[in-house]
């Protein structure tokens, strides 16, 4: 549990285990925390680094910080993997974190040498998924009508995991997340919600990537059966196979050790790689 000074900014990180390195990078919330039972139990066999994105929970917020951007936010993890020693490693993102490692693949390919993207929350892919910027809107308007940002970032994470997964948090971990709510909607959101690779683009990606969908999300009755129409999309353009991991959009919270199961073998192959 340490700081370093990276991209301008101070990014909290903890670093667990010893081989070859693995970066998780987490969504709304920003937290080092949402990896904590999945990075502990594959610290037997791989380096294992989390950490607060910028001005989140444990990461000071820098003077005069007052928007960013997804191309920010993948200097940050490509500056602190190189910081660190730690590239080329494999990186895993899910939700708005897989748009960050997305953004970290073609910016960033040097730092790595692969890539697992899991139900990247990517907008305007398909009709469903262009609803869900007015839903959210709704959600954090009434969230921040009845008790503002910690509030609205509570009744956002149950609408986006499920109240099961946010009763499942870490007491700790949930109190920092409640108070990341002014970063996650008056700083980050706009950002990400606009960021979207083209087709072309993605075709062109060098680096090794493994796109994942929660098993639980395939049916199209699923309240996040729009997060699986995107992890295929983009599987589609980069021209992989879809896999499928367990639970729904936060396995890391719900099924953690299920999860770092099913990912030993990717993460096995793609470390390989020279």
């Amino acid at each position: 549990m340490a700081s370093i000074a990276v991209n301008g900014t101070n990014l909290y990180y903890e670093r667990r285990g010893t081989g070859p390195p693995v970066l998780f990078v987490s969504g709304a919330t920003g937290d080092a925390g949402h990896w904590t039972a999945v990075a502990g139990l594959l610290a037997d066999e791989y380096t294992v680094l989390t950490y607060d994105r910028r001005a989140n929970s444990r990461s000071p917020r820098p003077a005069g910080w007052t928007a960013t951007s997804v191309d920010e936010q993948a200097d940050d993890a490509a500056a602190l993997l190189t910081a660190l020693d730690l590239a080329p490693a494999v990186a895993y993102g899910n939700s708005s974190g897989a748009v960050i490692v997305t953004n970290l693949v073609l910016r960033h390919p040097a730092v790595l040498r692969g890539a697992i993207l899991r139900e990247p929350s990517f907008l305007g892919i398909t009709p469903a998924s262009r609803e869900v910027a007015g839903t959210v809107r709704r959600v954090v308007g009434e969230g921040m009508a009845a008790g503002g940002p910690p509030v609205a970032t509570e009744r956002f994470l149950r609408w986006a995991t499920g109240d099961a997964a946010f009763e499942g948090l870490d007491p700790e971990l949930r109190d920092r997340m409640l108070g990341n709510g002014d970063v996650l909607f008056g700083v980050e959101l706009e950002g990400f919600a606009a960021y979207l690779p083209t087709p072309e683009q993605l075709a062109g990606v060098g680096v090794p990537c493994v796109v994942a969908a929660g098993v639980d999300n395939r049916d199209p009755t699923a309240a996040n059966h729009w997060l699986h129409e995107t992890s295929q999309w983009l599987a589609d353009c980069v021209d992989v196979p879809l896999v499928e991991t367990p639970g729904a959009h936060s396995p890391q919270v719900t099924h953690p050790r299920a999860l770092a199961e099913a990912l030993r073998p990717i993460l096995g192959k793609l470390a390989a790689r020279p």
